[in-house]
């Protein structure tokens, strides 16, 4: 095939030599491409000049493929002079930056050698490459200081990556003669300082700035700036301590996201002018005072996360924007009721409000909320019973109402909810800003297993769980929840629930984690349970359970349980406890018959306690008139015990009952 011109074979199971030396007499060959392959190199090959002279070359291993292993770099590419599009990723190639490659094709435009192993200092071109406006050489090794004299060297640049490197020191003027540049991402190094005002005023084109996990500090952009275009702002995990005024000139901006920093202070009102903002994380930060009621005219908010602040009040009950899908408020001192806060957010995916001071009801509007997944309330002052309009969300798959102040009893409708919900079916838009735009995926923290966890991406998809623990439930476990079989973990601790487990509860096949210590349940341990394979944590203690703790070939699950799991029970014996389990005789077989008069509840033998006790107050006679008998001091002391009495009757009556025949009556008796 000598007239081959393109080659492209990405995408396959392909063992691809990186030498490409079968290829070298094809002179008309000008692009190259196996991506997603198996590259590998050849032993004892001398590098060769080719006959062809590629335009564009993409290679990268595939990710299920050992990139641990070491490959020689293409070296046969120092012999090309028209590459256009080089793009050499997960190669793992260790050694320095091949600079030569901008030294000899002085037309390359995309330079993109991502996940690789280059190290050292990266050094630039002798001479400027204005054609050059893609470089993308993130997840290597490189260390220093980015040489400052970068923007000079690559003026023309609209997208530069450096990320998940090892540069360290300040951020290079420079920066700021690149004009047309558009994308900059310098995050995961080890940069401090500021962000250089030369690069705030320079780059008047940049619509993304990444620069997320360093050291920066400061105010988030200088006083003076002209990124008026700017759409996305990513500085978390810096130390940046102030949020500038001049980022209300960023009309346009889509996503801010400025968590796990320094910042503090209040929130800014005049963020509630950002029009066209999708997505604010100011999380993990030291932001106080209450949420301004100019962020109601965030209509187009989708992502909102205030948690881990000093944020206090109220929030607006006219903070209700329409395609809102992720809240996360936890651990901040919010308080009062909910009142009509999100009250038409019918888009709302997850709603997180856990550890704060909130206080009422649930409103019962919260059931119009159709596409709730996800429902976290623990940790606040919630009061009243668990309203039923909980039952109407259909896409619920996790709900935590623990450590608040609720009553009343469980609402038995739980069951018409399956938590069966996938947050990619019901938040496809929320996914790709939290995994692609923030770089991470819908995060949530449960207690399971008594530790708290945090679940997100595939995890968090298929987690689903109920927590009532720590309030203020009565009445009986309604058998209806045992049949939710999705259910992987449900806590019921620390109530005041009565009667017994429900044999239902055989129907938790997923269950992993159930917690109902700490209740008044009675009654046997059903052996029922015995079904639940699934089960790793389990705990009835401090109850008032009874009888034996299920036993024999059925109940393996079962002995995987320790002493703890049932401590607290006086009438709960076998192993794993102490308390041995006494036998009992089996009732006679001849039937017993029973008086019709006898009352029906009636649990003892009226006839044999009727013996009983004439045996024994006659056997208590005959004892006393033997010792009269045989002691003499006994017998003058009982003679004198009965004057005794015989004198009181005998002056009680004379003093108290006129003398007529009713008291000679009485008189007669007494004598």
């Amino acid at each position: 095939m000598t007239s081959l011109e393109y080659l492209g074979l990405s995408n396959n199971r392909f063992q691809v030599p990186i030498t490409f030396r079968s290829l070298f007499n094809h002179s008309k060959l000008k692009v190259i491409e196996s991506q997603e392959n198996e590259l590998v190199s050849e032993l004892n090959f001398q590098t060769l000049a080719p006959s062809f002279q590629l335009t564009v070359i993409c290679l990268s291993h595939s990710a299920s493929s050992n990139i641990n292993s070491t490959t020689d770099f293409p070296n046969f590419l120092y012999y090309q002079k028209d590459l256009q599009i080089v793009e050499l990723s997960r190669i793992n190639s260790d050694g320095k930056f091949p600079n030569w490659l901008l030294e000899n094709n002085t037309g390359l435009v995309a330079l993109n050698l991502p996940n690789n192993s280059f190290s050292g200092f990266l050094q630039l071109p002798f001479h400027p490459r204005t054609q050059l406006l893609e470089l993308d050489i993130s997840d290597n090794n490189f260390q220093g200081h980015i040489p400052r004299n970068i923007g000079t060297a690559f003026p023309g640049l609209t997208s530069l990556t450096m990320s998940g490197n090892r540069f360290g020191g300040t951020i290079p003027s420079s920066f700021g003669d690149m004009s047309s540049l558009q994308v900059l991402d310098l995050s995961n190094n080890r940069l401090s300082g500021g962000i250089p005002k030369h690069l705030a005023m320079g780059c008047v084109r940049l619509t993304i700035l990444t620069l997320s996990h360093n050291n920066l500090q400061g105010p988030i952009l200088p006083t003076k700036n002209n990124m008026t275009a700017l759409g996305s702002l990513f500085l978390d995990d810096n130390l940046f301590t102030e949020i500038s005024d001049t980022l209300s000139n960023c009309s346009y901006l889509w996503i801010l996201n400025i968590s796990q920093n320094h910042l503090s202070g209040k929130l800014p009102g005049w963020m509630g002018n950002m029009s066209y903002v999708n997505g604010i994380a100011m999380s993990n930060n030291h932001l106080e005072g209450p949420i301004p009621t100019e962020f109601c005219r965030l209509d187009t908010l989708e992502i909102f996360d205030l948690s881990e602040n000093k944020i206090s009040g109220t929030i607006p009950s006219c903070f209700n924007p329409s395609y809102i899908e992720h809240v996360h408020l936890f651990k901040n001192r919010l308080q009062g009721p909910l009142s009509r806060a999100f009250y038409n957010s019918s888009s709302l995916v997850i709603l997180d409000l856990s550890l704060n001071n909130l206080t009422g009801h649930i409103p019962n509007w919260i059931g119009t909320l159709s596409s709730l997944s996800i429902l976290v309330l623990n940790n606040n002052h919630f009061e009243g019973e668990i309203p039923l309009s909980l039952c109407h969300l259909s896409q619920l798959k996790m709900i935590d109402l623990s450590y608040n102040d609720f009553s009343g009893h469980i609402p038995p409708c739980l069951n018409n909810i399956t938590f069966e919900g996938k947050l990619e079916e019901t938040s496809n838009v929320a996914m790709s800003l939290t995994e692609i735009i923030f770089g991470k995926e819908a995060e949530v923290n449960f207690t399971n297993k008594g530790t708290s966890l945090s679940y997100k991406g595939i995890n968090l998809d298929l987690f689903s769980a109920i927590d009532l623990s720590s309030n203020r439930l009565t009445g009986h476990i309604p058998n209806e929840i045992g049949n939710i079989g999705q259910i992987r973990a449900m806590n019921l601790s620390h109530n005041g629930l009565s009667g017994t487990i429900p044999t239902t509860f055989s129907n938790l096949y997923n269950v992993e984690n159930l917690d109902l210590s700490f209740n008044n349940l009675s009654g046997k341990l059903p052996s029922e349970l015995n079904e639940l394979y699934s089960l790793a944590v389990f705990n009835v203690s401090y109850n008032n359970l009874s009888d034996t703790i299920p036993q024999g070939k059925r109940s393996v699950q079962f002995d995987t349980f320790d002493n703890s799991s049932y401590i607290g029970n006086p009438l709960l014996c076998g192993p794993p406890l102490s308390r041995p389990c006494i036998a009992i005789e089996p009732p006679p077989t001849t039937p017993t018959v029973v008086n019709s008069n006898e009352v029906d509840d009636c649990f003892m033998d009226m006839e044999s306690f009727y013996v009983t006790f004439a045996v024994s107050y006659i056997t208590m006679l005959l004892g006393i008139a033997a010792i009269i008998y045989i002691n003499p001091y006994w017998r003058r002391v009982w003679i004198h015990l009965v004057e005794v009495c015989v004198t009181s009757c005998y002056y009680f009556v004379v003093d108290y009952f006129p003398k007529d025949i009713l008291a000679e009556k009485y008189l007669d008796m007494c004598v």
